[in-house]
């Protein structure tokens, strides 16, 4: 067990005072902190100015919500910029600098602490991110959250929105879905070299990540009027999917589509497309697995996926 707290005042953070954390942070992020004044050190961090079109994404880490004391502070603070790192891939861009913020309750351990940025800094450093800067603020008895701000930029002339679907396109997903919580939510690949090679396709229309689940993501890229055609038979079910399914007594596909913290790419290409020849393509640069999973349409087949009956997650609900 990893819990972030501890009993022992000695050990907490409240024994170093903010001003003491702040030169650690420093040196547990190594080399993925730069000098000021374009990293920690000023009231501002001065990002270097760039021709190409901006990006910015937040995501938190919250204990309890996110992760619980089962999931090592390395794994945390890489967590925390990997689920960012997603959403900069979702559009076809690159990550460049963060900024994180932390609200510590006093009795947050030290040596957690000291884990969570080792981690969070060498997948900074393992992904060309730099952490730039942030705040510490004192938070409830009991509470940890971490939020990261990801500054990125596109990788080519366009970035890739949720918005560009029309009927007939076509709807692929990478990789394999469900069972996020036997690992998967902490140990996942951000799919940054694959959305920068979609976003410079022309028939790739509309692009999101999957963190929600599919049955509540594929509601942002379907066009009024449309529905999501999708074949149960054929969503890549992962193998923790299957398992969740024996627990369960539900459908391996139903888990693939409503568990969450995928963080894959879910594809609208158009319907002018040769899929067969668009997935020829993809393999030649990428052992990730992609599929063709349906097609938008007026009105789906009784055999295909009926969202009615399935939901993803849902904050404040």
């Amino acid at each position: 067990m990893s819990s972030p707290f501890t009993r022992n005042r000695a050990q907490s953070v409240a024994a170093h005072g903010e001003r003491r954390l702040i030169t650690e942070i420093r040196a547990w992020l190594g080399a993925a902190s730069p000098p000021a004044p374009f990293g920690i050190g000023d009231d501002c961090a001065v990002l270097p100015a760039t021709r190409q079109r901006q990006l910015v994404t937040t995501d938190p880490v919250i204990h309890g919500q996110h992760f619980d004391d089962s999931v090592p502070a390395r794994a945390v603070g890489e967590k925390l910029l990997k689920r960012n790192l997603s959403d900069i891939a979702a559009m076809g861009g690159r990550p460049v600098a963060a900024v994180v913020s932390l609200a510590l309750a006093p009795e947050t351990k030290v040596a957690w602490l000291r884990d969570f940025y080792r981690g969070l800094g060498a997948c900074a450093l393992e992904y060309g991110v730099k952490i730039v800067g942030g705040d510490i603020t004192q938070g409830p008895a009991g509470f940890f959250g971490a939020f990261l701000t990801l500054h990125g930029e596109a990788t080519g002339r366009r970035v890739v929105t949720r918005s560009g679907a029309k009927e007939h396109d076509a709807i692929f997903v990478t990789g394999r879905l469900g069972g996020s919580r036997a690992g998967h939510h902490f140990k996942f690949t951000p799919r940054l070299a694959e959305g920068a090679w979609l976003a410079a396709q022309r028939e790739v229309v509309a692009m999101m990540d999957v963190s929600d689940g599919i049955a509540k993501d594929i509601q942002s890229l379907t066009p009024k009027g449309l529905v999501a055609s999708v074949w149960p038979a054929v969503l890549p079910v992962s193998r923790a999917a299957e398992a969740a399914a024996r627990r369960s007594g539900r459908p391996a596909w139903t888990h693939a589509l409503t568990d969450g913290e995928d963080y894959e790419l879910l594809i609208v290409v158009s319907a002018k497309t040769d899929e067969i020849n668009f997935t020829m393509r993809w393999f030649k640069h990428f052992k990730t697995p992609i599929q063709l999973i349906g097609h938008f349409a007026r009105k789906a087949a009784p055999e295909h996926v009926n969202w009615s009956n399935l939901h993803g997650y849902e904050h404040l609900r």
